[in-house]
């Protein structure tokens, strides 16, 4: 074994070795992987081996429909079988519920480039004939579902990364991992030490105990999981007889059932409502190539359903239960990439779909390591979604959740409730009293929408309970004065003698004047962007210019420290701080917010004192308060933050002082109503790090012409010079009882040619919005596009100024 390495990758499951030979096809070969016994030891080795491109997030989609097309390439590079088989596959929806989702699927698909048909349930015996018809009310048809041989993969991503120069060492147990005072690694083995650059776990069951070991605690666990492998059938002959080939796959999520052919009978697995975690605080490293003890009456009454949906199981023998442990995140997707606050440690594990994922992840990290940056929007599969508020008990929790829903349908309207509430602010109890619905945001609960007495959220695809209850919070907002609780946004205090100059290298702004502030975009070295924030200049210009404050989106906290740090003076000349709860806020908004402000505290806050995007320290009743001339509805409005010892006084007052102006609580729904009709863009949906600042719109905030040298500063003006590609824009749409959410595609002349980022209901302007792009030549047409929403076609009428008042009449009055 080698004493040093470039990289050294720990794990040889199929998603480790794929990190070996990306990082190989890329051109790194000082590589070594290691592995603690035989590869494929851990969960690989007794996976069902299916394959699919179906994935909730369009992104990760992409990155699984690639993982599909790689097997070819493997198999002949390492010349080591793949046992792949494309048989094709049907989505199965025994309710007009599920089916509206399967037609979501495959309108994505029409933009991702995955063929998907919608057909009968009769058209989807034709294809796979041991469903019963009758059971169901639709299908989809994917032509590039299929199973492969778990361990054959596996082989095959290690013999070719060997063929470009890696190393592989089996029966290599790492014992521990410390890092150098140099940067460097020393992974500790049974073997001896490596001292690497780099370090990647991927140790699947053991990734909690390699993270244990610089000190990270990873949120996730092990479930088990079973699947049974009937007896030969007399159907599945009949059946490969007469037509030569094999029966397809089927998913059948109403049943929680998953089936395909496995030699002369079937395969079906379940993920049962009663299900069971592995190992929860410590996977003993002696756990190898065992399998555990199969529970037949847990997923009995999964069967039932799969032996009423599927007949021919009712004559069978079962000749074989596997019950094996695989991992999960909370959200069942993959945690992957650099570990914030520790430099060259890497992670890619949680892959509970390796054999549909694990291609993608290896091509992700393998070009995060060598070219800083994953050469795709991951941001779903990003560890640095997750904060130290996942906890084991969370993640246990919220895992055994997902697990139950694996095949559950998540209408978009609908919070699931496991693991909460975790982290409240100060007024949660006097915001639930006035019927606060509640969803959740990085961990923190976030008001949704206010509910009078007995009216709750009823889930569905299609307008629901909420409605107009949302609409009377925007009428409030627009006619008179709303509050908001805004804690979850991040906030982050940056100070000391460097931070001007290290924000206007690392924003692409022109920085703001002491007690002003401004939008500032931040840009990878590619020119994408990478955050889009709101900086504030809290420096005495009498005395310093040192003292910032940045808010941004709560969910990107941890997304945007880890680039903050990457990218601070070594000097020590800037510190920077995500503030969390230490800070919370409240927001007021709409034409009488100045009246209500100006009850509340001493200060003068009229338009010639305190004008828009203006910034200060004032007191609210008695709290001192840091306020801003600036909202995200597009109204007049101020936003307050706070001391979270001082929010419940804060919101007191303001309650108080709004009393003789209608004064109203209004909730994440309404804002996102609200913002729709300003054609603003918000984080992960508009602005993600795929499109450039001009692309987005942004390229109006982006000071091209300043001499700061800031980062991604030549891409920008490249961009801004060839035009880019893409163009954001806003459509009013003629949708008729349900909405625009995101992902959809946009038709134009016939085509699809674009895709939503986001949608809602306007309710002010009494209209359906979405928002989304489109390829620069058509994206100044007037007419001719259309999105299609839950199958169907819907005209959609470009709206290029803001539906609500488009000469900032109002917001800067």
């Amino acid at each position: 074994m080698k004493s040093h390495a470039k990289v050294v990758v720990i794990g040889g499951g199929v998603v480790g070795c794929s990190v070996l030979f990306h990082l190989a096809r890329h051109g790194w070969t000082d590589i070594v992987l290691l592995e603690r016994d035989e590869l494929t030891s851990g969960s690989t080795w007794h996976a069902a081996g299916g394959m699919h491109t179906i994935n909730g997030d369009p992104n990760v989609a992409k990155l699984q429909k690639y993982t599909i097309s790689l097997y070819k390439e493997i198999e002949e590079l390492s010349g080591q079988a793949t046992g792949v088989h494309l048989t094709g596959g049907v989505l199965l929806a025994a309710t007009e519920a599920r089916l509206d989702w399967l037609r979501g699927v495959v309108a994505k698909g029409r933009y991702l480039g995955i063929d998907l048909e919608e057909i009968s349930p009769d058209e989807a015996a034709d294809l796979m004939p041991l469903l019963d018809p009758k059971q169901f009310v639709g299908a989809v048809r994917n032509k590039e579902d299929g199973h492969l041989d778990p361990s054959g993969v596996t082989h095959a991503y290690a013999k070719a990364a060997r063929k470009l120069g890696a190393e592989v060492e089996r029966f290599t147990k790492v014992e521990d991992i410390v890092r150098r005072a140099d940067g460097l690694w020393r992974v500790i083995t049974n073997k001896g030490e490596v001292v690497a650059e780099h370090v990647v776990n991927a140790g699947g069951l053991w990734a909690r105990e390699v993270g244990r070991m610089v000190g990270l605690e990873l949120p996730v666990l092990a479930m088990e999981h079973m699947y049974l492998i009937t007896e030969d059938m007399p159907e599945v002959a009949a059946w490969n007889q007469k037509t030569g080939t094999e029966i397809i796959h089927a998913v059948d999520f109403d049943g929680e059932l998953y089936l395909r052919q496995e030699r002369g009978g079937m395969l079906m697995g379940t993920y049962e409502k009663a299900n069971k975690p592995w190992s929860e605080f410590q996977t003993p490293w002696n756990f190898g190539h065992e399998l555990l003890e199969p529970d037949i009456d847990r997923i009995a009454p999964s069967l039932e359903v799969g032996f009423r949906h599927f007949p021919a199981f009712q004559n069978t023998g079962i000749k074989q239960i596997i019950n094996g442990p695989f991992t999960f995140a909370p959200d069942g997707n993959p945690l992957v990439g650099p570990v914030r606050g520790l430099p060259g440690f890497w992670v890619a594990c949680g892959v509970m779909a390796g054999f549909s994922q694990g291609g993608g992840v290896g091509l992700a990290l393998s070009n995060w390591m060598i070219e800083g940056d994953p050469g795709a929007d991951i941001w779903a599969m990003d560890v640095s979604r997750y904060g130290d508020w996942a906890t084991m008990a969370y993640t246990n929790a919220k895992v055994r959740e997902n697990y139950s829903r694996r095949f559950s349908i998540r209408f978009p309207n609908e919070e699931l409730p496991a693991g909460r509430p975790l982290k409240t602010t100060p007024v949660y109890d006097l915001l639930s009293a006035k019927g606060a619905q509640w969803g959740v945001a990085y961990g923190l609960e976030v008001p949704l929408w206010y509910a009078p007495d007995g009216v709750k959220d009823e889930f569905s695809w299609r307008r629901s309970s909420d409605f107009e209850h949302v609409a009377k919070e925007v009428k409030t907002v627009r006619t008179s004065v709303g509050l908001s609780e805004i804690s979850s946004f991040a906030k982050y205090r940056v100070t000391g003698e460097g931070a001007a100059a290290w924000l206007d290298r690392l924003l692409a702004c022109k920085l703001p004047k002491p007690g002003r502030m401004t939008l500032a975009p931040m840009l990878k070295e590619d020119g994408r962007l990478i955050g889009d924030f709101s900086l504030a200049n809290l420096g005495d210009s009498n005395r310093d210019n040192g003292n910032w404050f940045v808010a941004s989106s709560g969910i990107a906290e941890q997304y945007h420290m880890r680039w903050f740090e990457a990218h601070l003076p070594q000097d020590g000349s800037v510190m920077i701080e995500a503030l969390g709860a230490k800070l919370t806020g409240l927001s007021i908004a709409g034409p009488k917010a100045r009246d209500v402000l100006a009850r509340a505290t001493r200060a003068d806050v009229s338009n010639a004192a305190f004008p828009f995007m203006a910034i200060r320290k004032m007191d609210i009743g008695m709290a001192p308060c840091l306020v801003g001339r600036v909202s995200y509805t597009g109204d007049l409005g101020y936003e307050i933050w706070v001391a979270p010892e001082y929010q419940r006084a804060v919101y007191q007052t303001l309650m108080a002082a709004g009393e003789d102006f209608g004064i109203g609580l209004f909730g994440a729904r309404a804002l996102n109503a609200l913002r729709l009709e300003k054609n603003y863009g918000s984080w992960a949906r508009e602005y993600r790090p795929i499109y450039g600042p001009l692309e987005a719109g942004l390229d109006r905030f982006v000071a091209y012409g300043k001499e700061t040298d800031f980062i991604g500063k030549q891409a920008a003006l490249a961009e801004r010079q060839q035009g880019g590609k893409l163009r954001l824009r806003a459509f009013v749409v003629d949708a008729a009882d349900a909405e625009i959410i995101g992902d959809e595609p946009i038709w134009f002349d016939g085509a699809v040619r674009g895709w939503v980022t986001s949608g809602g209901y306007a309710h002010h302007s009494e209209t359906s919005v979405a928002m989304g792009y489109l390829p620069k030549e058509i994206a100044d047409e007037a007419d001719g596009f259309e999105i299609e929403l839950l199958g169907k076609r819907y005209r959609a009428r470009m709206q290029p100024t803001p539906l609500f008042d488009a000469n900032l009449e109002r917001m800067r009055g």
